[in-house]
């Protein structure tokens, strides 16, 4: 066994809330050999597996009893380009907002609306990530990954992935799959989506009417600054619940009783609610409950302003959670991994 197994460490550097909890053994892992022998040490001692990446989508509750794997293989590149269609392969190690400017630095369009997001390549399509009218499944040209029951290598297709809204088949089945490079399909020719109001402002507030894809990243990212806390100053998840789906009839009662709700029809005929909105209606937005707390500019991201645990900040989840039902009829699915 070549790799350096560590004892009893810190989890607080790798996970984005910045919660203190301890893995009874860690390892990184930068290629698939390191996987393997990973995959091998903990099978042959009967040692659960934890795989994590940028620790961005995680809320560690207590101390981890298993091999932590970190994945930390790097690796962008092209795989074909035909002078309008690129094939862009990155490795599972990668993280997302620099692969994103590497990708737009070479003139290449499709990532741009998914600027800033924190993360991991490999973690991105767990839950089919998204923002601003812009999805991974729109963008995704297939992926690598090993199947830990069997050890075999799979190449999977969007459909293969069953990507629907913040999930996927690797979600629906946690710890079988563990990804190991993605594949992605940009473009040379500007194909932008700009369907969201406050992207518009911002880059007529630049005073640009033309925009490159670049142009748009750097709106998104000025307005998700703005709005998000950096998790390496305030520990944070980004969104902490996901946005709920709900039927039209739904929909319209609660419309006739809160004129100004935030709502979005959907192709097959519900409608995403505004977490974010039912949340600050709520009255929860700034609200903290010793180390824990709701950011006072986006009532959709928790936030751990020290030292609060993650049965802390789980515990004022399910509170909002609890609030929201009572209030307007409408379940909050959490969005973050909780264990």
């Amino acid at each position: 066994m070549s790799l350096p197994i560590r004892q009893k460490v810190s989890l607080r550097p790798y996970n984005s809330f910045g919660v203190e909890v301890f893995a009874r053994e860690f390892v990184e892992a930068h290629d698939d050999r390191e996987v393997c022998e990973a995959l091998a040490y903990a099978g042959e001692r009967d040692l659960p597996l934890l795989v994590i990446g940028g620790g961005s989508n995680l809320l560690l509750t207590g101390d981890v009893d298993s091999l932590v794997l970190r994945m930390a293989s790097r690796g962008l590149r092209i795989l074909a380009d035909d002078g309008e269609r690129v094939l862009v392969e990155a490795e599972a190690g990668e993280p997302w907002h620099p692969f994103v400017l590497w990708s737009l630095e070479r003139g290449l369009g499709g990532l741009e609306n998914l600027s800033l997001i924190p993360g991991t390549v490999g973690a991105a399509p767990m839950q089919n990530i998204g923002a601003y009218g812009v999805e991974l499944k729109d963008v995704f040209a297939g992926l690598a990954a090993l199947d830990r029951r069997s050890g075999e290598l799979r190449e999977f297709t969007g459909e293969d992935c069953r990507f629907s809204y913040r999930d996927s088949l690797f979600k629906q089945q946690p710890g079988r799959w563990l990804i190991l490079r993605v594949r992605f399909s940009l473009s040379r020719n500007a194909e932008l989506h700009l369907d969201y109001g406050p992207v518009r402002q911002r880059l007529a507030e630049f005073g640009i009417e033309r925009p490159t894809p670049l142009d748009v990243s750097r709106a998104i990212c000025a307005i998700r600054s703005e709005k998000l806390p950096d998790p390496a100053e305030l520990g944070n998840a980004g969104s902490f619940f996901k946005n709920p789906l709900v039927s039209a009839e739904v929909a319209d009662d609660l419309r006739r009783q809160h004129a100004d709700l935030v709502a979005y029809p959907q192709a097959d005929g519900q409608v995403k609610l505004a977490a974010g909105w039912l949340i600050e209606r709520a009255g929860w937005k700034g609200f903290r409950d010793g180390d824990a707390g709701v950011h006072r500019l986006q009532a959709l991201v928790l936030v751990n302003y020290g030292k609060a645990t993650g049965q802390q900040l789980l515990a004022l989840a399910r509170r909002i959670q609890a609030d929201i039902t009572a209030r307007f009829g409408v379940e909050l699915e959490i969005e973050p991994n909780v264990l």
